[in-house]
């Protein structure tokens, strides 16, 4: 049986680059780590290994070539197979696109059981990613998964959590879960395992590869949500001391606030 886990690669810090013309991050491998989100997603997936020797573990991950190391990072770790998602064409895609995109790939693998995807990434914070490859495949999902109960068959019973309840769900395979952080503590790479995984080669899928080749599908061209501006943080430690009435302290505040882009 597979287990197909989605990983990203995503800024270190919020000392990030936007492209002014696009609107969207410049990702150049440096500065940059796995998302922690995913960190759980995959021992999610090792901890069902270790009780089923039989399953396969294929990480896969959508990014520019040098998000090669968080799948060397992945495989260091635990996973049998990975596949990097990577071209030009994909560039900028927003969640829906990426989605469908990440789908694409997934049915070129083919043959899984089960998808586990992190909560969320902390680069975007949707937590839509995993939701949307689910319904791109039309498989059942559930989200905020804190604990995999038990693992039939031909069906997952999981435990997810929300904000006032937790929720035990049976659901057919194959399906998605996507992971809530906690409940698990990610293990590291392992350099055993990386001496053991030097010869094993990452698969690299370009839009060629893909069963769908309508361009309008994916990156810039395939994405409905589109960012009119986007910019980083500019941080500073300046006050502004207002002498005159409440009534035109609130006028002056208001107006600072909007100046700020804050309103």
């Amino acid at each position: 049986m597979k287990i197909i886990t989605c990983i990203k690669q995503v800024p270190a810090s919020s000392k990030v680059n936007v492209d002014p013309v696009t609107g969207v991050l410049i990702r150049d491998g440096n500065n940059v780590k796995m998302n922690p989100y995913d960190l759980y997603a995959l021992e999610t997936a090792f901890l069902v290994k270790e009780k089923n020797m039989n399953w396969e573990i294929h990480a896969i991950t959508m990014g520019p070539p040098s998000a090669k190391k968080v799948l060397e990072e992945a495989l260091h770790m635990g996973a049998d197979k990975a596949s990097l998602l990577t071209d030009k064409v994909f560039a900028g895609a927003d969640v829906l696109a990426t989605s469908y995109t990440i789908s694409q790939l997934i049915q070129l693998i083919g043959n899984y059981d089960l998808i586990i995807c992190g909560k969320q990434t902390t680069d975007g914070d949707t937590a839509q990613v995993g939701p949307e490859i689910a319904e791109f495949l039309s498989i059942p999902h559930v989200t905020y998964v804190k604990e995999i109960l038990e693992i039939k068959d031909h069906s997952i019973i999981v435990k997810s959590s929300y904000d006032e309840f937790d929720e035990i769900i049976e659901m057919k395979l194959p399906a998605l879960i996507t992971i809530e952080k906690g409940f698990n503590v990610p293990r590291l790479p392992s350099f055993k395992r990386k001496m053991a995984m030097e010869k094993v080669t990452i698969n690299v899928v370009t839009f060629k590869d893909l069963k769908d080749q309508n361009k309008d599908h994916y990156g810039l061209k395939g994405s409905p949500t589109q960012v009119d501006e986007i910019f980083p943080p500019i941080k500073n430690n300046q006050s502004v001391l207002l002498r005159c009435s409440p009534e035109e302290q609130a006028s002056r505040i208001r107006d600072l606030l909007k100046d700020k882009r804050y309103l």
